[in-house]
C-alpha cells in the first residue's frame, strides 16, 4: 500500500514535470540570449555521465566534499544534531546520496532520532534511493520526493512538525548567479522555521586553471553531460538537434567567481522541438550553467542576507571547499 501511494505521487509529479520541461526548454529557446536550465541535465543518461565526472581526476568539488565528509563526520552531525531532538534530515537534489550516506550511517549507530527525506527532480534517483538504502543502510526511515525543491519542501513541512535540517551539498548554490543564490536563500528561509537548519557545500575561489580544467576537462566528459541535455530534449520532446553540430565552451572569471559553460552552434541550423521550430546562426551560444566559486566572507554575507546565522564552517584540507552550517533566526 505504502510503495503503491510512493509510485502514483512519483507519476503525477513527473506528467507536471515534462510539461515544464517542454515549457522552460522554448522558452529559453526562444529567448535573446539563448539558454538552458541546468537542473534538466539529469535524466538517466545524465545522472550516469556526471557519475564519470566526478570520478574525473580534473573535477575536484565532489573529492573536496568527500573528504570534508569522512574526516569530520562526527563534527557535522555533532552539529546537526544540536540538542539531540527528533528531526527530518532533507536533502535537496539528493543525487546518488553518496556523501550524505556518510552522515545517515553516523546518524544510524548513534541512534539520532531522525527521518531521511531525499528530493530530486529525477524519480530515477528517488526510485533508487527508496529501495536501496533501506538495504545498505539498515533502520533508516526514509521517505523520498519526487519534484522540484520547494514544492516538495512544503510536503515535507506537512508531513511532520519535527525541525528541519536541510541539506544543499556538491555546491549547487554554485548553479545560480549570486543575485539568484541569494534569492534562493531567502526562499529557503521563507520555508523554515526559527532553530531549523542548512547545511550548504560552497566551492571556494581558487587557482584560476584548477577551477577552470574541472569544467572543461581533457576527456571530454563535462561536453558529453552538456550535450545529453540536446540529446534529452530529442528523446522526450521529440526534438531533432545534430549534436555533432555543436560545441562545448566554457570560461572563468576570476575576478566575479563565475564560471559558465556554453553550447556554441557550428553552422546557421533549424532545431523543431514540438510545434516550435528554432533558428540558430553560426557561431551563436546557448548559455548551459554557471557554476559560482565564493569566498569564504560571502558565504557568510549570504547567510546573513537571507535570514540566518552561521553556526560552524567544515573546511578539505586545502581549503578549496567549505560546508557551512546556518541556523533559521
Amino acid at each position: 500500500m505504502e510503495y503503491t501511494s510512493t509510485v502514483t505521487q512519483q507519476t503525477t509529479a513527473n506528467t507536471s514535470i515534462d510539461d515544464r520541461f517542454l515549457q522552460d526548454v522554448v522558452a529559453g529557446l526562444t529567448s535573446t540570449p539563448k539558454h538552458l536550465e541546468s537542473k534538466y541535465f539529469y535524466d538517466a543518461q545524465g545522472d550516469k555521465i556526471f557519475q564519470e565526472l566526478m570520478n574525473c581526476e580534473e573535477y575536484y568539488p565532489t573529492n573536496c566534499e568527500m573528504e570534508i565528509f569522512t574526516s569530520q563526520t562526527a563534527e557535522i552531525c555533532k552539529a546537526i544534531i544540536a540538542d539531540g531532538d527528533a528531526f527530518d534530515l532533507i536533502e535537496l537534489g539528493a543525487g546518488d546520496a553518496t556523501k550524505s550516506t556518510q552522515l545517515l550511517k553516523y546518524l544510524i549507530d548513534n541512534e539520532a532520532d531522525f527521518t531521511y527525506l531525499p528530493i530530486d527532480i529525477s524519480d530515477n534517483v528517488i526510485s533508487y534511493l527508496n529501495i536501496t538504502l533501506p538495504v545498505t543502510l539498515p533502520g533508516i526511515k526514509i521517505e523520498g520526493l519526487n519534484g522540484e525543491y520547494f514544492d516538495m519542501l512544503k510536503k515535507a513541512a506537512a508531513i511532520s512538525n519535527k525541525r528541519k535540517v536541510v541539506m544543499f551539498l556538491g555546491s549547487n548554490i554554485g548553479n545560480m548567479q549570486v543575485a539568484d543564490a541569494e534569492g534562493f536563500c531567502k526562499e529557503l528561509r521563507n520555508n523554515l522555521s526559527t532553530g531549523d537548519m542548512v547545511l550548504i557545500g560552497v566551492d571556494l575561489k581558487k587557482n584560476p586553471a584548477t577551477v577552470l580544467a574541472a569544467y572543461n576537462d581533457s576527456e571530454g566528459i563535462t561536453k558529453r553531460f552538456n550535450i545529453n541535455l540536446l540529446e534529452r530534449i530529442n528523446r522526450e520532446l521529440g526534438g531533432d538537434f545534430n549534436t555533432r553540430q555543436f560545441d562545448h565552451y566554457a570560461m572563468y572569471d576570476p575576478e566575479t567567481g563565475s564560471c559558465k559553460s556554453y553550447l556554441i552552434s557550428l553552422a546557421d541550423q533549424e532545431v523543431k522541438i514540438g510545434q516550435e521550430i528554432i533558428s540558430f546562426q553560426k557561431d551563436e551560444y546557448i548559455y548551459m550553467e554557471i557554476s559560482q566559486k565564493y569566498a569564504v566572507e560571502q558565504v557568510n554575507e549570504m547567510a546573513g542576507k537571507s535570514g540566518f546565522k552561521p553556526l560552524d564552517r567544515f573546511f578539505d584540507n586545502k581549503k578549496w571547499f567549505v560546508d557551512a552550517v546556518w541556523t533559521a533566526e
